[in-house]
């Protein structure tokens, strides 16, 4: 039987950012390593304040002006108009050479709160049209026939008489529709979903996911949700990297980080604060089972799979072996035995 061949969207390698500040520089992202690849949906999870947003802010050289990419490369494999793969490292491209050729054409960015996407002075058309007319040099009449097919597409009922409201007419669900439509506008290969559904009710939230979804499957792109809301990862996410303090800390699949983690992240506690420079492993005051190697050294990613590896001097072959916690194995068991019960229905 014939293996997907799976090809790779986006190589992030070794990236490290700090930023500015008046009580001096806060290492924010410390040596960070992604891959995505195209069709599937990775889940970036992580604490407020591990860096999630930073990393893609800097995928779409979008970062802050008091930033500093340290090293590191961002190396994205876009599709030119006549299917050829194209690479180009994203952190070495100017702004404007960025905004014209990737930002919106081929890389586009869903925000959690919409009002902050959205102009405020603009109707709705104008904003959706905006895009096509920019990157596409679409003419207005086709770049409107697009627009109405758009929000249609998104789930707007009445799209042609939407095109004249302004955001403030719209639900806050039916603004976060629009902005995807915005992101879909000019068929970017991937889309980044920042905490996309976190303002909305859970109702909402469920048909937002599930047509990002849809489209997903019916276009063929990339997808990458940046959330803490691991329902939202058990429902749209291929894979997950749990980030920790500037790091990615573990990776696997879906199944893997669910019901077989490996990195004790699972333990209460407040992360360090990166003003200061990390000496050993970042987790290591709130790990009960920290051993003296962890206050000296940062841990490598160790291999539990092909496709899963955690950074934790536990699944070093010297380390004391370490029962996983009981409350932790009794969630996994219910997560085991509620999938059960839905598959069967």
């Amino acid at each position: 039987m014939n293996q997907k061949i799976r090809k790779k969207a986006m190589e992030i390698r070794n990236l490290t950012i700090t930023f500015r500040t008046a009580a001096g520089p806060v290492h924010a992202i410390r040596g960070v390593d992604i891959d995505l690849y195209r069709g599937e949906t990775l889940a970036i999870v992580g604490e407020s304040g591990s860096g999630k947003s930073v990393t893609m802010k800097a995928a779409m050289g979008i970062l802050d002006k008091n930033s500093k990419v340290e090293q590191g490369t961002i190396r994205y494999t876009c599709l030119q108009d006549d299917g050829t793969p194209h690479t180009v490292d994203i952190l070495k491209m100017k702004k404007r050479e960025l905004r014209r050729s990737i930002n919106g054409k081929h890389i586009a960015m869903i925000f959690q709160d919409p009002m902050t996407s959205l102009d405020p002075t603009m109707s709705i058309g104008k904003q959706v049209m905006e895009g096509m007319l920019w990157h596409h040099q679409a003419t207005r009449e086709e770049a409107r026939s697009k627009a109405i097919h758009l929000l249609d597409e998104v789930g707007i009922p009445e799209p042609e008489k939407r095109m004249k409201n302004y955001p403030h007419q719209l639900s806050g669900g039916m603004r976060q529709r629009v902005v995807i439509a915005i992101a879909l506008s000019c068929n970017p290969d991937l889309l980044i979903c920042d905490e996309p559904t976190t303002a909305l009710d859970v109702t909402i939230q469920a048909k937002i996911l599930e047509m990002i979804r849809r489209i997903q499957r019916q276009r063929g792109i990339s997808v990458i949700y940046i959330t803490h809301d691991l329902g939202v990862v058990a429902k749209v996410a291929d894979f997950v990297n749990v980030m920790y303090a500037g790091r990615i800390v573990e990776k696997g699949t879906v199944e893997e980080i669910f019901y077989d983690p490996r990195h004790p992240y699972t333990i209460p506690g407040s992360p360090p604060n990166l003003l200061h420079s990390v000496t050993g492993d970042a987790f290591a005051p709130r790990n009960p089972y920290a051993l003296k190697i962890d206050r000296r050294a940062e841990p490598p990613m160790f291999r539990v799979t092909d496709t899963h590896y955690a950074a934790t001097w536990l699944l070093d072959p010297r380390a004391p072996h370490v029962e996983m916690p009981a409350g932790l194995r009794r969630r996994i068991r219910q997560m085991k035995e509620g999938e059960s019960k839905h598959a069967a229905k």
